[in-house]
């Protein structure tokens, strides 16, 4: 006897939200429906629609205020994790506004970790740039980089809110070709969380990699954790005359 696969009455509900959204051309921070209505347009069980509104919601595409109701998510930055752009020409382009604040700035001496991945001897001087980014004034990532501080003698002079560092690099005949880089998870700690307006121990995105130089010398060792509420990474897979993507 051949079986069916039925359809979750969950399932049906996401693709019943997802039709009315599309339907109605609702932009992000659209409110929807409140459950009530919902349940009564569908004629869909309200845990069945509960359901189906925190999958959405956990799956980035909705958002909901307590007390206010359930909005459309807006569309969340996607970043190729295989192209050189920095994150100033990466957003150029997009439709959205870099803002950048720097939290840190200055010159230190570096401890064999850092040592190690800049391949320059443990207490040389490296110059420690953090900044916060806002997408639409919105917080987007927190970048931390490091530099051999000999290789750029003067860059603390800088204002790197407002100047590329790449750009600045540049000038010191410095320039990133090639790198290495690792995506994985992790928890805001509370000075992260006060930055990116996020609950501390809110799972975060985190980046971290070394740029080189033609010469295969290390420019630049960095580590970034960004919002996953905001951007997602994506990578190209290629193999033999075919392409696929994936994202995370």
């Amino acid at each position: 006897m051949e079986q069916k696969n039925a359809i979750r009455p969950y399932q049906a509900a996401v693709e019943q939200i997802e039709w009315y959204i599309r339907t109605n051309k609702l932009q992000p921070h659209t409110r929807l429906p409140g459950e009530r209505e919902m349940s009564e347009m569908w004629k869909i069980n309200r845990s069945t629609l509960r359901a189906a509104i925190r999958r959405l919601v956990a799956e980035r595409r909705l958002y909901s205020e307590k007390g206010s109701g359930t909005y459309v998510a807006p569309p969340r930055l996607e970043r190729n994790l295989q192209d050189m752009k920095s994150t100033s020409e990466f957003i150029r382009g997009t439709g959205y506004f870099l803002w950048t604040e720097v939290i840190d700035s200055r010159v230190l001496k570096c401890d064999r970790y850092l040592a190690q991945k800049l391949e320059i001897p443990a207490g040389s001087q490296v110059f420690c740039l953090r900044r916060l980014r806002l997408k639409n004034n919105i917080p987007l990532m927190i970048e931390n980089c490091y530099l051999d501080y000999k290789r750029c003698p003067g860059i603390e002079a800088h204002n790197f809110a407002e100047e590329s560092l790449y750009r600045v690099l540049k000038g010191y005949g410095v320039c990133p070709a090639q790198g290495q880089e690792r995506v994985s998870i992790t928890y805001a700690t509370e000075e992260e969380a006060g930055h990116l307006k996020v609950e501390a121990g809110q799972f975060l995105f985190y980046l971290s990699g070394t740029m080189k130089d033609a010469d295969q010398k290390p420019v630049e060792f960095f580590r970034i954790v960004a919002r996953p509420d905001q951007i997602r990474f994506t990578s190209t897979l290629r193999h033999m005359k075919s392409d696929s993507e994936r994202s995370i």
